[in-house]
């Protein structure tokens, strides 16, 4: 184990393919915040959900996971991390979507090809002080597009202190018919040239959404600098996922043109978020393009 490294640290540069100037990086920013959110669960007295905003590819899983580890190892704590990502819609489920009210809701990502009331099912439950006995918790596989076999499921046993709940589009709110109107890329002016598919999404954000955003205690942001950067850092979690594809299984993984086509279900609500969520959370990390952190703020009020 390299000197000074306790185990959960090494185990967490390992599992996430980084070096040891992350952890440095980490604990300069995001300790601090551990701590805060340690002192709100103590305050609370309850199990308690942090949501966790990011455009693609900034680093939330991989904050989450510190986050983890370091309020598991400093205060006893706890914790489970959950994406939004593993509560995505089947992909027969989505194509049903597809077939019955737009094409462009086969492909996961915006609000409309989630399953929300599987999510709040799984969080009621997690966040019951009084809860006994094993939560299954989905879990999604990018690589073949699907959710996993429930046989498959992560079992969760034990007490859970704090839940992390890490999303692209937590924190958003429905646009109004107007900022709806005009095309956000060339893929809504292409293929969505009526605005049905982006109504449904707006409407499912509004009718699906709302009831998630209340049960959150504390808010984070990792603002991206802009849209920009979102193709970079999503072709990099596609080269991830090339390491970890389990060999002679289906393989729908991006290359590069792919992926510049992905992005754009994204752009619309992505840039709607870079706009809005910073002055509404808790907790502000400003990321350069690199991912580092230029400054933290701790202000606002709850999205």
């Amino acid at each position: 184990m390299p000197h000074g490294l306790s185990q959960w640290q090494k185990d967490f540069l390992d599992r996430h393919q980084l070096q040891r100037p992350y952890l440095t990086h980490a604990q300069k920013w995001y300790s601090p915040l551990a701590d805060s959110l340690a002192a709100h669960q103590s305050g609370a007295n309850r199990p308690i959900l942090v949501a966790v905003n990011g455009s693609q590819g900034s680093g939330k899983t991989t904050v989450c996971d510190y986050l983890r580890g370091a309020l598991e190892a400093d205060y006893g704590l706890a914790v489970l991390s959950l994406s939004l990502d593993d509560f995505y819609l089947t992909r027969e489920q989505r194509l049903d979507l597809s077939h019955g009210v737009h094409p462009l809701l086969a492909t996961r990502g915006v609000p409309g090809t989630h399953d929300m009331a599987l999510l709040n099912r799984s969080l009621d439950v997690l966040l019951d002080p009084s809860r006994a006995g094993s939560v299954a918790i989905p879990r999604f596989d990018k690589s073949t597009d699907d959710r996993y076999p429930e046989q498959e499921w992560e079992q969760v046993n034990h007490r859970i202190d704090l839940v992390l709940l890490e999303g692209w589009c937590m924190g958003a709110r429905p646009q109004s018919t107007g900022q709806l109107t005009e095309p956000a890329n060339a893929l809504e002016r292409e293929e969505d040239p009526d605005g049905h598919w982006r109504t449904y999404v707006n409407a499912a954000l509004a009718r699906d959404f709302e009831r998630l955003y209340q049960r959150v205690d504390q808010w984070i942001m990792l603002r991206a600098p802009s849209f920009a950067c979102v193709y970079r850092w999503r072709l990099e979690q596609e080269q991830k996922l090339a390491v970890s594809a389990v060999a002679g299984g289906p393989d729908r993984r991006m290359d590069a043109a792919q992926v510049a086509r992905f992005i754009q279900y994204y752009e619309r609500l992505t840039n709607h978020c870079l706009e809005q969520l910073p002055g509404q959370v808790q907790h502000l990390f400003s990321l350069d393009e690199q991912r580092h952190v230029t400054a933290y703020t701790q202000a606002g009020n709850p999205a």
